[in-house]
């Protein structure tokens, strides 16, 4: 008879499970690429096209198929892709600007807003979830009200109304003031607006942690609730916040491209993938590639990150129909 295979960890069976989901891992690869290739911006500008991303270049030429071509036309109409290294997906308006060089650009303001609300979000919802879980009466009361008003709105609506707000006159609190123009702006509004989407699942799990028999005996032990939280529940949430962290990233990053696309996201002349589309929509009619390209680039990253999150949750959901085999 063989033998019994030795017991495994709940981190390691929930790996074994994503390694078999090869196509959480496809877009999980894709997501990578389109990451790399945003990091890889100062390259691509420097090396190749040969011009920054806000610079405008409207009175040159570029060569396509032997031909000399205006990169803006008389008109005002930007040339559409060359497939080459200057201007390989076009001029991106009527000033000339590299779409190519704006789109990576772009692409790396977009990611990096919602990485840094994600984490911000994380935080926070951790600290909230964790208080009103665990202390329960007043300090629940009081915190989830609070999560509740900002429930109520609709993220977008929300997120817009604070972005108008803020860039009116930044963020001032005293001893922390923020730039109307700073990324930080679309961070903090991002991150303020999602904090109930995680907050109200931990405050959830927390409330049922606190019962359980290990608690008890650190209870027992004469262990205070400060470190009662941070070393006995903290911990038996890290697969939540796993499971939770790629999909808040992929929400924060379709909430910035909204608010771009309308115009309280990231303050021109810097690019991201919400701003180029609302420029793009702009002259749809004669270069629909203006929005289709950083479109297509935001639907893939997005997508990219879903299917890899929703991978992921399933990975460490123990009733997953993913089989087990050795």
């Amino acid at each position: 008879m063989g033998t019994e295979p030795n017991g495994l960890g709940p981190g390691r069976l929930a790996l074994r499970r994503l390694r078999r989901n090869r196509s959480a891992l496809a877009f999980g690869v894709l997501f990578m690429v389109i990451v790399a290739l945003c990091v890889a911006a100062p390259i691509w500008s420097h090396h190749f096209a040969h011009i920054g991303p806000t610079a405008g270049d409207n009175l040159s030429q570029v060569t396509v198929d032997g031909k000399k071509k205006d990169v803006v036309s008389p008109d005002g109409v930007p040339i559409g892709p060359t497939w080459q290294g200057r201007y390989f997906l076009g001029a991106a308006d009527g000033n000339g600007k590299d779409l190519a060089v704006r789109l990576l650009y772009g692409g790396r303001n977009s990611l990096l807003i919602g990485v840094g609300a994600a984490l911000i979000t994380t935080v926070v919802a951790l600290i909230l979830g964790i208080l009103a879980g665990f202390l329960r009466g007043a300090v629940d009361g009081v915190i989830s009200r609070m999560m509740d008003i900002v429930w109520a709105f609709p993220v977008i609506l929300l997120g817009i109304a604070l972005g108008t707000a803020f860039a009116l006159g930044g963020v001032n609190l005293g001893v922390l003031t923020i730039g109307q123009d700073s990324k930080w702006v679309p961070i903090l509004i991002i991150a303020i607006v999602y904090v109930p989407y995680m907050g109200r699942p931990i405050r959830g799990q927390v409330l049922g942690l606190r019962e359980r028999e290990f608690v008890e005996a650190a209870r027992a032990q004469g262990m205070r609730p400060l470190r009662l939280m941070f070393s006995e529940i903290l911990p038996n949430l890290s697969s939540t916040v796993i499971v939770f962290f790629p999909l808040m990233v992929a929400n924060a990053i379709l909430l910035e491209a909204a608010l771009g696309f309308v115009g309280v996201g990231v303050r021109p002349p810097e690019p991201s993938w919400g701003t180029l589309i609302g420029v793009g929509v702009e002259r749809i009619q004669t270069g629909p590639h203006l929005a289709i390209v950083p479109g297509v680039m935001l639907v893939l990253a997005v997508l990219g990150l879903n299917v890899f999150g929703d991978g992921v949750r399933d990975a460490f959901d123990p009733r997953s129909t993913i089989r087990e085999e050795r």
